[in-house]
């Protein structure tokens, strides 16, 4: 990996290289994505069926889009029963934490009247869009299905692709299946997700979607945000490793490398302290590279996204650190609690040396779904908080309202809203009649 010292210049450069992979900047794609939304908001089905038979090579129609409750249980069925023990106790991870972020709703009341709060309420339909192009990812299907289950969303349904036969992903039917959802449908690409936003005569409309997904996917969730909710606009993975001269070397590559093998496009990043350690980690990259299988993707990846940056103190490498607002973080240092009071900026944090990012990904609990492209300055991860919509609760007695009736009406009439004035005066014969 090439070695950088940190300056301003050179994180200045890092981060215009990062921002390119925003797929806000894919412009080139965004009238094939538009016209596939209004194709399938116009004609529905027929859109769908065409979209799929033409991306996805399968004969779809209407008696076969949803995949059936036997296909599902053939899935479950059939699959290694080990790995149905490991997603079962991912899933009981999963769920004892989003458990955690449950709001309830409040009243508070005053004694002259007063009452005011905040009535919290679950999304009543969510779509889930789970990737099957390339590879299977049930743990997406977890992550993104499970919060919506906890904060009591009442319809959740999934939109996957299948195969050329017409199959989706035993790996991705078992996952939804722990997780109880059953309304499943084979459509994928920009296609599933304006079939959501609009509905079609076979998928039901959404309130909001999340998950996942390629260039089209991301685009066509901009594109129709505001017809629906959705969770992000996401860019391709990326980690940022914090590390001191106490971190083991060998262990800070291999989790480097671990975010690397997503795509050509993922982003792998070393902050340190030492020069030492930077040429160490440098070394166990290149060897461990020769032997992992997907070594083209991540050679690519590094040589456009992968950096060392070797700051002068700790306190710039975490300066750094907050400034490109990684999704992944790692703290190996020697303080990694102390360290990570000062991260103001990062998608998920992992502590030690032991608490190594795929840990996340699989298995500790909170969700792996988070904000990219330096979006973790602003945006959270995924979780209850997503699928959950809160209204405010007022009411006032009649003392209350008349205590406040000049100031609301002054207010008002400074706006030059007199109908606004009216509406709390005539209560109280100050009004224009």
């Amino acid at each position: 990996m090439r070695i950088v010292s940190l300056t301003e210049d050179s994180i200045k450069d890092i981060l215009s290289g990062l921002l390119k992979r925003n797929p806000g900047q894919y412009t080139g794609y965004e009238k094939t994505v538009n016209e596939i939304i209004e194709n399938v908001r116009q004609n529905g089905d027929q859109a769908v069926f065409e979209y799929t038979r033409k991306f996805d090579k399968w004969n779809i129609d209407k008696d076969n889009i949803r995949v059936s409750e036997s296909e599902i249980e053939e899935a479950y069925t059939s699959y290694d029963k080990n790995l149905i023990g490991v997603m079962e106790r991912s899933a009981a991870n999963i769920t004892e934490y989003h458990k955690k972020q449950l709001q309830n709703s409040w009243i508070d009341t005053k004694e002259d009247g007063t009452i005011l709060g905040q009535k919290v309420t679950p999304i009543e339909t969510v779509g889930v869009y789970v990737p099957g192009g390339k590879a299977a990812y049930p743990s997406s299907t977890l992550m993104c299905i499970i919060p919506a289950v906890v904060a009591g969303v009442k319809r959740i349904i999934m939109l996957t692709p299948a195969d050329a036969e017409g199959r989706v992903a035993p790996s991705t039917l078992v996952a939804a299946r722990i997780t109880g959802v059953k309304e499943i449908y084979k459509v994928g690409g920009a296609q599933a997700i304006a079939a959501m936003a609009h509905g079609t005569q076979s998928v039901p409309k959404v309130d909001k979607i999340v998950g996942p997904g390629n260039i089209f996917v991301a685009l066509a969730k901009k594109a129709v945000f505001g017809y629906v909710s959705i969770d992000s606009v996401a860019g391709p993975s990326e980690i940022l490793v914090l590390a001191d001269e106490s971190a083991n070397p060998k262990y800070v590559a291999a989790d480097l490398l671990s975010q690397a093998e997503h795509d050509e496009l993922a982003s792998a990043i070393l902050v340190t302290s030492s020069r030492e350690l930077a040429e160490k980690v440098s070394e166990y990259v290149d060897d461990f590279v020769k032997l992992l299988e997907r070594k083209e993707i991540i050679t690519k990846s590094l040589d456009n996204y992968g950096y060392i940056l070797v700051a002068e103190d700790m306190d710039k490498a975490i300066e750094a650190a907050n400034t490109i607002a990684s999704e992944h973080v790692e703290i190996i240092t020697k303080d990694p609690y102390g360290t990570m009071t000062r991260i103001k900026n990062a998608g998920a944090i992992f502590l030690g040396e032991y608490s190594s990012e795929p840990l996340g990904d699989y298995y500790a609990g909170p969700n792996h779904v988070l904000p990219t492209n330096g979006t973790a300055k602003f945006f959270s991860p995924l979780g209850v908080d997503a699928f959950i919509k809160k209204s405010s609760i007022i009411c006032y007695s009649q003392k209350a309202l008349r205590d406040a009736c000049d100031d609301i009406m002054s207010f008002a009439r400074s706006e030059g809203l007199t109908a606004h004035a009216n509406s709390i005066g005539v209560r109280f014969d100050k009004g224009v009649m």
